[in-house]
Parts: C-alpha cells; structure tokens; sequence
C-alpha cells in the first residue's frame, strides 16, 4: 500500500482548518482533504454528529457530498483531519482502530500552550508514523 510521504498544504488551508477546529470547541472538528499525491487543493469540513471532545463520527450525508465534490473535481482524498481538544497530539487507540482510509494521511489539531498545532500521520496494521507537513505561502 502507498502511503503520503508527507502533506503539503497552502497557508490559506491551513488557516480554514483552524478556524474550523476552533470554531467546534469544545467538540472535536473533523473533514477531508482533497487533491492529488501529497498537494492538497481543497478543505471539505464535515459536521461531527458525535459531539464529543474525544471522538468524531462524521455526518454520513455531508462526508458522501464532500467525497463527491472531491472526485468530481478529479481528485482524491488525500488526508482527514480532525481535532484532539483535550489532547493527545498522537492517534489515540480510537483513532488507530477506526482508521478506514489507510491510504489517506490523518492530520490532528491539538492544543499547545495558548495556540494551536497540527500533525500528520500515516496509520498502518503495526501502529502510526509521523509525516512531515510542508507549508507553502
């Protein structure tokens, strides 16, 4: 299996993931990230119907548009995103056992100090490995 060998995202997408991510608090945000290979070119929120700080469960009909809107535009998923608001800043076990897109790379928000930080993983059967975020202006 292909994993990323590490996300590269613009500045623009990064701030529209943070802001969604505070926008959720205390609940745990979550969405997709669309493009090709490690570029991502869209931020797709999707509501989390678990409404809690230490899960998300994404909206079915709003995940199913945001996959469509992806491959309509010729791309694919390239990360999921979601936040950690009372930490850890690792996949949690939830996170390792429902991780259903392995092919994907997860990025998650937590919190350090008064501002907000995000990383990048790759979930594979023995556990996770980090990837590198690369920030473009």
């Amino acid at each position: 299996m292909m994993y990323p060998e590490c996300i590269r995202l613009r500045k623009d997408q990064w701030r529209a993931m943070m802001e969604h991510v505070l926008s959720c608090l205390p609940e745990e945000a979550c969405g997709l990230l669309g493009g090709e290979g490690n570029n991502v070119l869209s931020v797709r929120p999707v509501k989390n119907i678990s409404k809690s700080s230490y899960r998300f469960r994404m909206d079915p009909s709003e995940q199913i548009k945001a996959m469509f809107e992806i491959e309509e535009q010729g791309h694919q998923i390239v990360a999921i995103y979601h936040s950690h608001p009372v930490g850890p800043e690792v996949p949690s076990e939830l996170d390792k056992n429902e991780a259903a897109y392995q092919e994907a790379a997860y990025l998650i928000w937590y919190p350090s100090g008064e501002k907000w930080n995000c990383r990048a993983f790759v979930m594979m059967a023995e556990g996770y490995e980090e990837i590198p975020i690369e920030l473009d202006p």
